[in-house]
């Protein structure tokens, strides 16, 4: 004996059914007509199917497009116009990519990201015109900019500055007469510790560890003049810079490594101050990132990679937005990010 989904009052033999509802619960003509939508929009949806495969059948790549994130709204993204210039401190967060995957992969390692449409490289360290300043000259302003750009590029941006070496581009351009700075620079690349470490002013990465992807480095960020003391002009700086990390030994994860830093550099009046003429000296140096192990063992930053397992200390900080150029760099710890 069958007991069918439809309640029928009579087995297959014709013979009453002892486990059929009562006529009218579930029997009725109203009930009945209700039964009929369910089947005709499954005729619908099968009808449906099978002309969706036929179409993909025709043309697979609207499939494998949408599921690689190539999409209309992708394209959009990358086909857009850089945003412009900074020309003060953002009072909100950068605003997401247009709605794509954020997984970097090794082909497109800022998808997903605002950074997508950032200056690479040294393109985003933009120089503002010069003018005088108290008593630095036009000419001697805008030599102190460029000369502020050129130690954020080699310290940030150079590829021996990222895989350890030592960097002696950006140490060149600094005053070696400054007081306590130069010696405790040397102490942070000889002897780093984790509160001693050179990644506070350059930025450094293992190379047995991880290496860049690709070529590109997105950067955003602005830099300013200020009269300080008597004989001193300050350029006060704030970048993010964003580097897409993969291990060197194989696998094809991508991580994001966001670095924030807010350095102050400064050039002195020889007649009022002890100094090396023309060179800078190091002022104020504060960083934050993101992305990588709360420890900067060895002196270097170390992604952490979405798959593994974190091997330093656990988060201490607050959940911040990598991205969000606004306020100061915090120093509270290291926190966790919100988006890659």
């Amino acid at each position: 004996m069958r007991n069918d989904d439809n309640g029928s009052a009579n087995d297959n033999e014709g013979r009453p059914n002892p486990w059929a509802e009562p006529p009218g619960w579930r029997t009725g003509p109203a009930w009945q007509e209700r039964r009929r939508g369910p089947r005709l929009l499954k005729i619908a949806l099968a009808v449906a199917c099978i002309a969706g495969l036929a179409l993909l059948a025709v043309r697979p790549e609207l499939l494998i497009d949408r599921i690689a994130g190539k999409t209309g709204a992708l394209r959009a993204a990358t086909g857009g116009p850089p945003p412009a210039a900074e020309s003060a401190r953002p009072t909100a967060p950068a605003p997401l990519a247009p709605p794509a995957p954020d997984e970097p992969t090794l082909q497109e390692p800022f998808r997903g990201s605002p950074a997508l449409q950032w200056a690479d490289g040294a393109a985003g360290i933009e120089v503002p015109e010069a003018s005088a300043v108290g008593w630095m000259p036009k000419e001697k302003v805008a030599d102190a900019l460029q000369k502020t750009r050129q130690f954020l590029v080699t310290a940030n941006l150079d590829p021996a500055t990222l895989r350890g070496e030592r960097p002696a581009g950006a140490l060149a351009l600094l005053d070696p007469r400054q007081p306590e700075i130069p010696q405790r620079l040397e102490q942070y690349l000889t002897k780093p510790t984790e509160q001693d470490s050179p990644v506070t002013v350059f930025t450094r990465f293992d190379p047995a560890e991880v290496k860049p992807v690709g070529d590109v480095v997105k950067v955003r960020g602005a830099m300013r003049v200020e009269e300080g003391e008597p004989g001193e002009v300050l350029v006060v700086t704030d970048y993010t810079f964003v580097h897409p990390m993969a291990k060197t030994q194989g696998g094809t994860s991508v991580q994001r490594t966001i670095v924030r830093r807010q350095i102050t550099l400064a050039l002195l009046d020889p007649a009022r101050w002890e100094t090396v003429r023309g060179r800078l000296q190091l002022r104020d140096y504060h960083a934050e990132w993101s992305n990588v192990e709360c420890e900067t063992a060895g002196g270097f930053l170390h992604p952490q990679f979405p798959l593994g397992a974190r091997t330093g200390p656990p988060a201490t900080g607050p959940a911040v937005d990598p991205y969000d150029r606004g306020g100061k760099v915090r120093g509270d710890g290291c926190g966790t990010s919100t988006r890659p």
